[in-house]
């Protein structure tokens, strides 16, 4: 009887997933499984770009799939991945050290669902966001389902994670960055504020908003106008909105 394959101790589902990580990170892919039976042109071109890295391929059925991916849709590929250590403070300050440009930072404050880190991460990618900073206490990190709803940009924009949220953004201010935090208790307009400088977009928990110590180390707040009856956007939606607003505001600059 064949062994089992060992479940990876990371994995990433999902075509988009999976394919990113073999054009950006191919050598920390360990192996791919993959439904042989499933006759698709998107898999078959990951599957070419596996054969042409190196990287082992084993055919599965659909259940083996299901226990390699966990609860996650894996749309019939799960790579096995040796996942880096994510970086900290000092990688962010070499980061900013090399920019030539304004930098703009998105920081999340204690969020825990692995969508929205994945959706706010697949937007920072799309408005040219330098870095995502997370704390590393009560805070998600980058899990399968996280990757996946971030399509390719968890390997393009760096996730930064840092012991000390409120040391962090202190260094940040020292360095000449703004910091701004987003809040319903304020009547500053999200679109009334300059947001063209040098920024750092800090944005609260799922339901909870910004934590008081968080709001004490901003530089200023602002707000989504909102005529409705709900009180709050969800996390990865507010992200785009004040992102893409900020992105216009510096595109009308150039």
């Amino acid at each position: 009887m064949a062994r089992r394959p060992a479940v990876p101790t990371d994995v990433i589902i999902g075509l988009h997933a999976v394919e990113s990580a073999l054009k950006n990170d191919p050598q920390r892919v360990t192996a791919i499984h993959y439904r042989a039976t499933r006759k698709d042109r998107r898999l078959d071109a990951v599957l070419a770009l596996a054969r042409k890295a190196g990287v082992r391929l084993i055919e599965a059925d659909e259940r083996e799939l299901a226990r390699l991916a966990g609860p996650g849709r894996h749309q019939g590929i799960v790579a096995g991945y040796r996942s880096a250590k994510l970086p900290g403070e000092n990688a962010l300050f070499d980061l900013l050290d090399r920019l030539e440009q304004p930098p703009l930072l998105l920081v999340l404050d204690g969020i825990t669902d692995p969508h929205n880190l994945g959706a706010c991460l697949r937007t920072a990618d799309a408005v040219g966001v330098h870095a995502v900073v997370i704390p590393k206490d009560n805070a998600v990190g980058l899990t399968p389902a996280a990757r996946k709803v971030a399509s390719g940009a968890a390997d393009t924009v760096p996730l930064i994670q840092v012991t000390n949220l409120s040391r962090t953004l202190d260094k940040l201010k020292e360095a000449g960055i703004w910091i701004a935090g987003t809040t319903g208790d304020t009547e500053n307009s999200l679109y009334q504020q300059d947001l063209r400088g040098p920024l750092a977009l800090v944005m609260g928990a799922e339901g909870k908003g910004l934590r008081r110590l968080t709001q004490a180390h901003c530089d200023f707040l602002i707000t989504i106008p909102m005529l409705g009856q709900v009180e709050s956007l969800n996390i990865s939606v507010a992200a785009g909105v004040c992102l893409y607003e900020i992105f216009r505001q510096r595109q009308a600059t150039l």
